[in-house]
């Protein structure tokens, strides 16, 4: 979206000002339609998805990500610089947390993103929602080290991971302030900015014997009469299926494009050009997609065991993945959760839309260079003033909220980067504090004012036709 469309969307929130709105005490809009159950839900009304809150609001979900008092230590050191100055500022934990979460419902926000203190939501003159990571899929992994993603097959995965939804979600189901719960962040599912691997040729080398393994030979002998109409697609060295087997790295002989609405169209030009190309994408959208419902039939069944009183908000997708787990996801989650980086996220918006179940947004961010921070390292788009980084953010949600399948934008994030970079390096001007803990009055006035129309914007929005 150029900085002039980002422009004349603020007149999308002129004639919708100036009425009072009675909310309930989560800050859901009171409908008189709507009944509450004691704990957050999803409903359609009129082709339009909401959140409904315990009291029976019409919510949408606005967050802010990693509001916590000892947000981001400078690289590998022990300073958490934003920690000392709020140690300074307000002399207690606690002191802050009632002043982040009153900051934070005075500009309209009604949910603490991922990675925050859940104390705050609670700390507060109004009541804040949570949305904790679970980090399923993510745990077993880490206990499979050589996994770039969890290996779904494995009979360990179904076991690991209804023992650690039960430790950690289990505890929560009685909580009427629990959104929901994220089985993970951003996993591993096609080529995106991490690497261009694909699924299936990572599962293809995994160790001798192991269940993904096995499952990826299994399923591509399945596909081909035989080995030699194989291996006409895929050129390896091996004669044999047996001698597949036995190879150390199987090489993908094509390199795709991450998913997404220009490149989806190279590449479907690419695979006309080429059948053994589009036999190479063929198997690998096919193994993904499975992976992907073992995946989300497995994390959702074990979560809702545990917590069968909340929604389950997906995996929050670091990059649009094929549509085959988009379809996967929407068969199993009650909402899929994405992040998107973009100044304008309809036509992503659009592409989550197919798994026809409501999306929540759970990461967008813009960074101005006149913060004095370097904005060398992190996602999304810089722009050059505050000004632009407020006119961004509200053109960014009034385009969201345009849509019907949207229910929610979590912004990240509550302060900012440390000059000298977090652990990973990052040290931008995402915040919407500085690391001193000075509100950006210009952003968090645009936050405060858009978010309060936030249900009216999208009350107004048109169904898709199907």
């Amino acid at each position: 979206m150029s900085p002039g469309s980002t422009v004349q969307r603020i007149d999308v929130l002129r004639p919708l000002l100036g009425s009072v709105v009675q909310r309930t005490k989560w800050g859901g809009v009171v409908d008189g339609d709507l009944r509450g159950s004691g704990y957050f839900r999803v409903a359609e009304r009129n082709g339009v998805f909401w959140l409904v809150d315990p009291d029976g609001g019409r919510f949408i979900s606005k967050g802010v990500n990693t509001v916590r008092f000892d947000q981001e230590r400078i690289g590998q050191t022990d300073r958490f610089p934003y920690a000392e100055a709020c140690q300074a500022k307000y002399g207690s934990l606690q002191i802050w947390r009632t002043a982040a979460a009153d900051r934070l419902a005075s500009w309209a926000f009604n949910t603490v993103g991922c990675w925050s203190d859940e104390l705050v939501a609670s700390a507060g003159s109004r009541l804040l929602a949570t949305t904790p990571v679970a980090e399923l899929g993510a745990s077993f992994r880490l206990h499979r080290r050589d996994q770039v993603f969890p290996d779904v097959f494995d009979p360990e995965f179904a076991a690991h991971i209804r023992a650690s939804a039960d430790q950690r979600c289990r505890h929560r189901r009685n909580d009427p302030g629990l959104l929901g719960t994220f089985i993970d962040n951003e996993l591993y599912w096609s080529p995106d900015w991490r690497s261009s691997d694909e699924l299936l040729t990572l599962f293809l080398n995994l160790p001798p014997r192991r269940p993904g393994r096995v499952a990826a030979l299994t399923g591509l002998q399945a596909r081909y009469r035989d080995f030699a109409q194989f291996n006409a697609v895929w050129r390896t060295p091996a004669r044999s299926w047996q001698e597949l087997d036995r190879i150390e790295h199987v090489a993908a002989p094509f390199v795709r494009l991450r998913p997404g609405v220009l490149n989806d169209a190279l590449e479907t030009k690419a695979n006309l050009a080429d059948p053994a190309r589009e036999a190479f994408s063929a198997d690998c959208d096919a193994f993904v997609a499975i992976v992907a419902d073992r995946y989300f039939e497995l994390c959702v069944s074990a979560i809702k065991a545990a917590d069968p009183n909340h929604l389950v908000l997906g995996s929050r997708f670091g990059y649009q993945p094929p549509a085959g787990v988009i379809a996967a996801a929407g068969r199993h989650l009650d909402v899929i959760s994405f992040n998107c980086y973009d100044f304008d996220p309809g036509p992503v918006i659009d592409a989550y839309a197919a798994g026809a179940k409501p999306c929540l947004i759970t990461e967008f961010s813009f960074r101005g260079d006149d913060a004095g921070l370097p904005n060398t390292k992190g996602g999304g788009p810089r722009v050059a003033t505050q000004t632009e980084r407020a006119q961004a953010f509200e053109g960014y949600v009034v385009t969201a909220l345009s849509k019907p399948n949207v229910v929610g934008y979590h912004w990240f994030e509550h302060a900012d980067e440390p000059a000298e970079g977090r652990f990973d390096g990052e040290d931008s001007n995402f915040g919407t504090v500085t690391i001193e803990d000075h509100v950006y009055v210009e952003l968090t006035k645009t936050m405060t004012r858009v978010n309060a129309e936030a249900e009216r914007i999208h009350a107004a929005a048109v169904p898709a036709v199907i």
